[in-house]
């Protein structure tokens, strides 16, 4: 059984920078970041998987890094360049340890963290 557990959100400027992270229990495929705004569908934000390779949704190319690794396997969201469009709940979802492809639909994501709430005000 794989638990995810969320941490780092918070209220910032726009321009600013905000970390959030995701550890993981148990054994995960491909790691991502989702968030949903109030009154809007969950949107695929980044993933990564045990390798170098990730993925970018168009929205956080440029601003946005993914990152996996550390002791306990962590994934790390750093949102940079933060603007009021990017307010939302972030959700760390992972896939099964046997699927290696990448996948931006929320459907293929079977475990689910709770949520941590990211705020950025103009």
């Amino acid at each position: 059984q794989v638990q995810l557990v969320e941490s780092g959100g918070g209220s910032v400027q726009a321009g600013a920078s905000l970390r959030i992270s995701c550890e993981i229990s148990g054994r995960a495929g491909i790691v991502g970041w989702f968030r949903q705004a109030p009154g809007k569908e969950r949107q695929f934000v980044a993933a990564v998987n045990h390798g170098p390779n990730t993925l970018y949704s168009d929205s956080v190319k440029g601003r946005f890094t993914i990152s996996r690794g550390g002791a306990k396997d962590t994934v790390v969201l750093q949102m940079n360049s933060l603007k009021p469009d990017d307010t939302a709940v972030y959700y760390c979802a992972a896939r099964p340890s046997i699927v290696t492809v990448f996948s931006r639909e929320r459907t293929q994501y079977r475990y689910w963290g709770q949520g941590t709430q990211v705020t950025v005000s103009s």
